[in-house]
């Protein structure tokens, strides 16, 4: 079976997704992408990847309750999907694969 191709950017959504649980919307998700790896990313750029990995099957949303805070707007909350968490596990799998076949050569600093 073929696995599921995600980009670096579209799997690291994906793991702030399944991190912030319930809590995951657009703003959340990119905090916390922030707050994990120390990069800048803008909201549009997360939004767009968002809807990208809904439209893939991917994710899941659904509309949270207007909010006064929000000026009554509605909060779009995001899920893994199982097919989503397949794609995580591939992933992983391939990532796995792939240090595992390093020599271990590779990755020592050389001393002078």
């Amino acid at each position: 079976m073929k696995r599921a191709l995600l980009g670096e950017f579209e799997e690291v959504v994906m793991l702030t997704v399944a991190i912030l649980d319930e809590e995951a919307y657009g703003v959340t998700v990119t905090q916390e992408i922030e707050r994990k790896t120390g990069r800048s990313v803008g909201f549009s750029t997360v939004h767009t990847t968002l809807q990208r990995l809904e439209e893939k099957g991917f994710l899941s949303s659904q509309m949270g309750g207007a909010t006064a805070e929000r000026g009554g707007r509605r909060k779009r909350f995001f899920t893994v999907t199982a097919a989503g968490r397949k794609a995580l596990r591939d992933v992983k799998q391939v990532r796995e694969e792939l240090w595992r076949s390093l020599p271990p050569q590779t990755l020592q600093l050389i001393t002078g």
